[in-house]
Parts: C-alpha cells; structure tokens; sequence
C-alpha cells in the first residue's frame, strides 16, 4: 500500500472537560489503527463552544494522552482558527439548494443537532442534554418574497440542511456493517448558527473532508450522527469515509460509565499510579479482542495484532479490579529496566530521589525496585510501604510493634545481631542467614522471633520482602545501624 493508500484517522476531543476513559478508548483505536496500518493520526481540537471551553482543560487533554502513550503526527488543529471554512461551506450549501436559509428564534434550534460537548468524539463517558428534533422546519417552504421580508427585517439567520423527505441514506461502518436510516426520520439539522457558530454536524465533515480522514473511528453514541454527516458528505461533492463505531463503556451497573461509578479521568489513574502501558492494554480490551484468551499483551503486540475486525459490537464494562490486576501484572512481569523511569519519578514527587541511594548507584537502584516490585499494587507502594528502602527516615508500624516486639529479650539479642552482622566480610544472603541463624542456636530461641523482629527494626512494617534479600539489597551498613536505632524504642514488657 503507497502512502497515497494509508489511512487517515484523527481524535478530536473539546476542551470543556477532561479527558476521560471513553475519549482516552477512543484515542487509543485510532492510535493503534494509525500504527498497524501505517497511516496518520491527527489531533483536532473541537473548540467553536467559546463559552465552555477553558484552556487548562486543553492542558489537561494533550498532557493525559502523552501520558498514556498516544502520539499524533498531525496537529493539533483547532476549529476555532477555521471558522471562515464552515461559513464557506455552510454558503455553497445554500446557494446549491442543499440548505436553505432559517429564520427561526434561536430558541428553536440552539444546541439541536450538535453533540452535548460531552458526547463529542473525544468524550463520550457523561450524558448529555438530548438534542430536540425539529423534522421539517417551516422556514424551508418559503417563498423568494417570503424570504426577501426577513432579510429586509434584518431578522437572524441561520443555515439549515434541507434533509431528504423520502428514500434511504446509508453508509458503511466496520463494526455494524451497512446501515440505513429512513430519510423521513432525519430532521432539518442546523449547519451555522445565527449567531455564525457552526454546529458540530459541519464543521466535523467539513474538517474530515479537507483533511482527507478516510476512517471514523468514534463511539457508537455517534451512530445517530452519521446519517445526518453522511448526507453532508455527499452535497458537498465528497464520498463519506469508513465509519468505525465502538462500543460504550459501562460501569459495573452496566448504566452509562459516569462520576458515580468512580474516577473517569485519565489524570486520576496518573496520579493513582497507574502505568501507562497497564492502562493501555486494559483500555484496549474494553471493546476490542485480539482473539484466544490473551490478556497481557505489550504494546507492541497490540499494535501488530489490531483490527477493526476485532471490534465488538458489545458494550464494555470498566472493571475497576480488573485494571489493577494489569498494573499488578505490569509492575511485575516486563523487565525491570522498563520500570524504573516510573519508578524514579515517583521517588522524585515524593522528595526521596536527590542524594538518594537510588539516584547515585543506578544498579542498586535496579535491585530494589526488582525485590521490591512483587509485593506492589500501584507505583506509590514504592514511597509508601517501601520508603524504607529508599530513605533512612521511616515510622515502626504500630500494629508490627505491638506484634513482633513484645518479647523482652528483644533488645539483647537484637543488640547481638548487629554485631555479628557487622563482623561479616563478605556481605551476601547466605553469610547474613547463617548469622541470624547461628545467634537463635545459640540463644535457643526461635528464629521466627528474630526473623520478625528484625524486619520490623530494618523496615518499620512486619510484611516486606524476605528479610535476608533485604539484607542484601539495604547493605551491611544500613542494617546495623537501623537494628541500633531500633534497640531505645523497644520497650520489653
């Protein structure tokens, strides 16, 4: 296929909200479709909404799709800077008899026949407002004279398309196949406003017309849309592009995903510590299946394996569980060096990067993460149960102390176990075992005792690693001197 051939996909989310789960879906088809076919990924900002738009949530868009990975070859492009196109477009329309001149309030037709802003391409998580119909609008029997009267009145004028009264409009969608909606079912839809605002319906085709978009890839939300666009295509001398409608996402209710159903925002899945590779693949297969029982697959694997032909017809459902058990998966399974950069900036929000240990001895720094990163849910376990890897400046869990140092014989033999650790020469995991074990012999004790006790005096937590891989990876100096810091707080009884 010659680059003439490729296909041109774009994502084209409205700056009056974040970018939610259902828009970061929608990205991420077009993203993985532009890179498995080889083709182009646009990025259009639908900001002609001049009251609702606000640019920190623009901000918030363009740094959520960075974050989960998605890059665009073109743009952004915004519709606010191409207003004179839909005004052109919106005119050939009525000087072909394709549209005709609306004199209606504003009332009639404001916010009809656009999409809610957050039922947009890029959206598609909340509920909006319903669009009211107005089938035949009385402005488009007027007579010439009828006509001329209003605009000698100087009453306001907006364009309406004049939709068909019979027959059938259809258009090809590789997810539903060939659909046809009745043209008596399809209103006098609003093109520019009176006010000179284009409405979504045009300023969408006109934009996938001049930027050659030769697949829609949207939510199914947009299936009631396409008629409409699919009209508009074909007046203005241009044949519609393949549309792709994808599944809704639904909460576990199975009710429209939404602010009840939990955060919905990309940025709140960022900040929880999501990884941006665990979130992509559980993206990915809310609504689309690589086929078999394939579950984990890097990215790359996605890309090479993705269709639209994989697309289900079926609404998803976002489980939460089932998300954290891919960051689980994710956190653990790659190899470690992928990790580590995610890792690092999570040490560097929580201040426990700089002059760290971590910062200074980057195969130490590989080490822990690796010890650590099995016993981890989210990237915050790495400064929240596991800061004592990472910093000297730690609290002893209550509930471990209350458990594991209620032995009055703590103190002397923990004091004896920093000094037979601090006499070994060669610092490994099995000369730290043999010392431990050897002082339990020797004292006729139970190594659990000092096995629990000192992990609570090394980590301040009673779950953590195994203690002598601990051991290894805190180092001799480290570990002695934490048993000593440990011995004036513990209190026998």
């Amino acid at each position: 296929m010659n680059a003439a051939n490729k296909p041109r996909v774009r994502f084209a989310p409205s700056p009056t909200g974040y970018l939610h789960v259902g828009g970061a879906r929608t990205a991420l088809f077009n993203w993985l479709f532009a890179r498995h076919e080889g083709g182009t990924l646009l990025l259009r900002i639908e900001d002609t909404d001049a009251e609702r738009n606000r640019p920190e949530l623009l901000d918030g868009i363009l740094a959520g799709l960075k974050w989960l990975g998605i890059e665009w070859d073109e743009g952004p492009y915004f519709q606010s800077q191409r207003l004179e196109m839909y005004h052109a477009a919106a005119e050939r329309l009525l000087a072909s008899g394709a549209g005709f001149a609306c004199y209606c309030k504003a009332s009639v037709y404001a916010g009809a026949d656009a999409a809610p802003a957050d039922e947009q391409e890029g959206e598609g998580d909340g509920e909006g407002p319903k669009a009211k119909r107005n089938i035949a609008c009385p402005c488009r029997d007027l007579v010439e004279a009828e006509r001329a009267a209003r605009e000698r009145d100087g009453t306001p004028r907006a364009i309406r398309f004049r939709a068909p009264r019979t027959g059938v409009t259809s258009f090809e969608d590789a997810v539903f196949g060939r659909r046809e909606v009745q043209n008596e079912e399809i209103e006098d839809f609003v093109l520019l406003r009176s006010n000179g605002v284009p409405t979504y319906q045009l300023s969408v085709v006109v934009d996938d017309i001049d930027m050659r978009i030769t697949h829609v890839i949207r939510g199914a939300d947009h299936l009631s849309n396409t008629p409409k666009q699919a009209l508009l295509y074909r007046a203005l001398g241009a044949e519609p592009p393949i549309f792709a409608h994808v599944p809704l996402i639904l909460g576990p209710d199975r009710t429209r995903l939404s602010k009840r159903h939990g955060a919905t925002s990309v940025s709140s899945y960022a900040e929880e510590g999501f990884l941006p590779e665990a979130f992509r693949n559980f993206l990915a297969l809310l609504g689309w299946s690589p086929g078999g029982n394939s579950e984990f697959l890097r990215t790359t694997e996605i890309v090479e394996r993705f269709t639209l032909e994989g697309v289900s017809r079926t609404n998803a459902v976002f489980d939460r569980p089932k998300l954290e058990w891919f960051n689980t998966e994710y956190l653990q399974k790659p190899p470690v060096e992928d990790l580590l950069p995610y890792v690092q900036a999570e040490l560097e929000r929580a201040g426990l990067w700089n002059g760290s240990q971590a910062s200074a001895d980057p195969i130490w720094f590989a080490h822990a993460v690796d010890l650590i990163r099995p016993r981890t849910r989210l990237l915050g376990d790495f400064t929240g149960w596991a800061r004592a890897f990472f910093n000297d400046d730690f609290d002893y869990e209550a509930e471990a102390r209350a458990k594991f140092w209620k032995d009055d014989r703590l103190p002397a033999l923990l004091a004896k176990l920093a000094d037979g650790l601090a006499a070994i020469s060669d610092w490994n995991h099995d000369a730290c075992d043999a010392a431990l074990r050897g002082l339990v012999a020797a004292e006729g004790v139970k190594a659990g005792l000092l096995i629990n006790a000192a992990r609570v005096a090394l980590v301040g937590r009673a779950v953590a690693p195994p203690l002598f891989e601990t051991m290894v990876v805190l180092g001799k100096d480290r570990v002695v001197a934490r048993l000593r810091r440990a011995l004036p707080v513990i209190a026998p009884n």
